[in-house]
């Protein structure tokens, strides 16, 4: 068993694994969109600091755009299923049917789940979680992160939003379908109150990554990139 699925307190695990899904078809359990926040924020913090000490020479925009490679959507669908989530994710029949147990959406939200969890099991002591989370980082080849730092759309774009307008960019989501097991959004990115792209996907940072993609084209078909 991996270091983060060893919990003091089992029903904590529990809620960490279980999705809306399941939920949804056993009233009375409690679903992991809390715990995910949780994870999400810690998963963020704990990337920077890694990469700053790793890198001493990098700089701060470099730093930002491989951070957003280790925590992105398909890395941290990777991890989980490094720690074997993907076995013990409760899930709704409509969930398990659509495939899942091999979903990066359902695989890397559960992770960021299991993450907040277990921080919250030993104490809120983030000092427990960071050489566990650390240890999985750097099983990341940094050619890779490299690769995938360069690739990021909303990387990409942030910087020259924030060149050009001193702002961020920023992206309005709204459900438009799907189910509860893989519910698709439609992302707007403005900047100030003018669109620049929209993106529709089954998740909230897939839409928004097209998203930025569009408007990245759309700006460099005005030769402003």
């Amino acid at each position: 068993m991996h270091p983060l699925l060893n919990f003091h307190n089992d029903r904590l695990l529990r809620q960490a694994l279980t999705h809306r899904s399941y939920v949804n078809e056993h009233p009375g359990e409690q679903h992991n969109e809390r715990l995910e926040f949780l994870g999400d924020a810690l998963l963020t913090f704990i990337s920077g600091d890694y990469l700053y000490h790793r890198y001493p020479d990098i700089a701060e925009d470099e730093m930002t755009r491989r951070r957003s490679a280790l925590v992105d959507q398909q890395q941290l669908a990777e991890f989980a299923m490094q720690i074997g989530l993907a076995t013990v994710m409760r899930l709704g029949k409509g969930a398990i049917q659509g495939g899942g147990f091999q979903n990066p959406n359902l695989l890397s939200s559960s992770f960021e789940a299991v993450i907040g969890a277990y921080y919250l099991d030993r104490n809120r002591d983030i000092n427990a979680i960071r050489p566990i989370v650390e240890a999985l980082f750097a099983t990341v080849p940094a050619s890779i992160t490299e690769v995938r730092s360069h690739m990021d759309a909303k990387n990409r774009l942030q910087e020259w939003t924030q060149a050009e307008f001193g702002q961020l960019p920023r992206y309005v989501n709204r459900r438009v379908g799907g189910s509860d097991h893989a519910p698709e959004y439609l992302s707007s990115l403005f900047i100030g109150d003018q669109l620049l792209g929209e993106g529709r996907a089954c998740g909230k940072k897939p839409a928004e990554k097209q998203a930025a993609e569009a408007a990245l084209l759309r700006l460099k078909q005005q030769g402003l990139l």
